[in-house]
């Protein structure tokens, strides 16, 4: 299995940023889908997370508004639209595939994810 992430890069603070995440090696509809962060000294962050079909979604609620999960299951592809960026988006950001059809609070907790990606940095400057 390969979950491999793009599209990170360095934009201005106010920017938009598009991640890609494309995966491999897996029946991609059978997978809820994740993105999480981890900025230099923090630990990892649920970002948001979008059920098998792509009805569901769940966001954190610090990025709720700004940031938006989509899925297109024909190109085995989860996304994230990344706008009005701050430099406190500064991090390596992480797609994750989660085999368990269950949804609910569950699919925030990194533990729950069996497959993750290499990460892609996004560096915001002010």
């Amino acid at each position: 299995v390969q979950l491999q992430a793009s599209g990170g890069g360095l934009v201005q603070a106010g920017g938009s940023v598009r991640l890609s995440c494309a995966a491999s090696g897996l029946t991609f509809s059978s997978y809820n889908l994740g993105w999480f962060r981890q900025a230099p000294g923090k630990e990892r962050e649920f970002i948001a997370a979008i059920s098998r079909s792509g009805t569901l979604t769940t966001y954190a609620d610090s990025m709720k508004g700004r940031f938006t999960i989509a899925r297109d299951n024909a190109k085995n592809t989860v996304y994230l639209q990344m706008n009005n960026l701050k430099p406190e988006d500064t991090a390596v950001y992480y797609c994750a595939a989660d085999g368990n059809p269950a949804w609910g609070i569950r699919v925030r907790r990194e533990y729950e994810y069996n497959y993750w990606g290499q990460g892609t940095q996004v560096t915001v400057s002010s």
